[in-house]
């Protein structure tokens, strides 16, 4: 599940409190960053390992023999095993599951259980993992680690939930109301919070009306959102991204780099990543949430279309060949061309869109879709990409390029401008818009007015 999140400034349209950034603040956000640390900790060894002779020999000796074998047939299906790609799609798979579950949770019980709970499941799988002994207990341990979603960080966060209190929203979903109020003033680290305690609890007051948001979002008027909280994370996944993520010291040594080159090339990718990430923090308020989905499209179908040429001369359908040291560098450079371009586009604004779009009516339901359609994508390119490749060949590349094609044209023709809009006003882009103001009635705009 590649990808990031950042919240964006543009359009708030909210008052200023009184207060500030507390040291308090500063450690709660350290201890809460650990499950993003976490993902990412899971993401680099997981896909290390999958590549390490001995971590193959030892619990997937059936590997050898067909790798072995690749060298006299072909390279393209070398490590081609359901077993090797269930120990790295299975946490997904768990993740899933575990996302319906957490929000029920962390309603009933608060975000501190909620994080104990992830992060006792995280410790145990990691635990299960070091220890393990055969392919079974891999298994059970990523799949605690998709409930979860390391043993050392992931003891910091349980050890930290312990001495990190509910924040003031949770507090005043339970009916806790004097305990929110002096939450919200350690956060702040002032007295004066009466008008943002206000506002907090009227925005709880206005949640707890909500009912039936899954069946709110079936409503014409909200067709927009359901079609893009469904859409997009599926297209996010299926731009290929994660076959870099999860497979990237794999993908590098079934083209024929060396071991120690294999990994590095995947830290090199892994960096470009995190600092491509930073680019939207600038760009997204600044050029907007279409620009930098259509321009991160082209970029990657470009990349995509380049990697697969270049696998495709040196290996053929065959894929018996070498890669010269000047191929392998020009491959690794659009690769990581390639991941920069998402990592600007589609995977930060594949959580940010989706959240923005949604009112209050229907954005549980909104959230658990993108979620649940992302998780489920992630499960199905981790279980199926070497056996993609062994068959698909260097076509696959070609075959991501064309998702990617499909999902810039479905941006340019469906996804209108959104910066800068509350969230209440979204209705009346969407009446703008050339195909979408076909399912938009004009009350949903005139309300979305008058409420203004």
């Amino acid at each position: 599940m590649a990808g990031g999140a950042f919240v964006s400034e543009g359009g708030s349209g909210g008052r200023d409190y009184e207060g500030g950034v507390t040291v308090f603040v500063v450690i709660t956000c350290m201890v809460a960053a650990m499950g993003g640390l976490l993902f990412g900790y899971d993401l680099g060894i997981s896909g290390g390992v999958t590549s390490m002779d001995e971590f193959l020999s030892k619990f997937f000796p059936q590997l050898e023999r067909q790798r072995e074998n690749a060298k006299h047939d072909t390279a393209y299906c070398k490590f081609d095993d359901q077993k090797l790609q269930l120990f790295t799609s299975s946490l997904y798979l768990a993740a899933l599951v575990a996302s319906f579950v957490a929000s029920v949770v962390t309603r009933k019980y608060g975000r501190k259980v909620s994080m104990f709970t992830g992060g006792l499941a995280f410790l145990t799988g990691a635990l299960i993992n070091a220890f393990a002994i055969n392919v079974t207990m891999l298994i059970i341990g990523r799949l605690l680690l998709g409930v979860g979603l390391a043993a050392v960080p992931a003891l910091l966060m349980v050890i930290g939930s312990f001495f990190l209190p509910d924040t003031p929203n949770s507090m005043l979903e339970r009916g806790r109301y004097e305990e929110a109020k002096q939450m919200l003033k350690k956060v702040r680290g002032t007295e004066n919070v009466d008008h943002e305690f206000e506002d907090i609890r009227d925005a709880c007051e206005a949640a707890k009306k909500v009912e039936h948001p899954w069946k709110n979002i079936m409503q014409s008027k909200y067709r927009p959102a359901l079609v893009f909280c469904s859409a997009i994370p599926f297209f996010q996944q299926i731009t290929g991204i994660n076959v870099i993520m999860f497979y990237a010291p794999v993908l590098f040594k079934t083209l024929g780099f060396g071991d120690d080159a294999a990994l590095m090339s995947a830290v090199i990718t892994g960096v470009v990543n995190v600092l491509a990430t930073f680019v939207s923090l600038y760009s997204a308020d600044r050029f907007g949430r279409r620009f930098l989905f259509l321009e991160g499209g082209i970029q990657m179908f470009i990349c995509q279309i380049l990697v697969g040429s270049f696998i495709g001369l040196k290996f053929g359908t065959t894929g018996t060949g070498t890669l010269t040291p000047a191929t392998a560098d020009w491959i690794l450079v659009f690769i990581c061309v390639y991941v920069a371009g998402f990592a600007w586009s589609w995977g930060p604004l594949g959580w940010l869109v989706p959240s923005e779009i949604c009112p209050l009516e229907i954005r549980p339901a909104g959230q658990a879709i993108n979620v649940s359609v992302n998780m489920f994508f992630t499960f199905l390119i981790g279980q199926f990409f070497l056996t993609m490749l062994c068959h698909m060949k260097f076509g696959l590349f070609y075959f991501f390029g064309g998702m990617v094609a499909i999902m810039t044209i479905f941006i340019y023709f469906l996804f209108p401008e959104t910066r800068g809009v509350p969230v209440e006003e979204k209705g009346r882009v969407w009446k703008q818009h050339w195909f979408w103001k076909n399912y938009i009635p004009d009350d949903a705009v005139i309300a979305g007015h008058d409420e203004n």
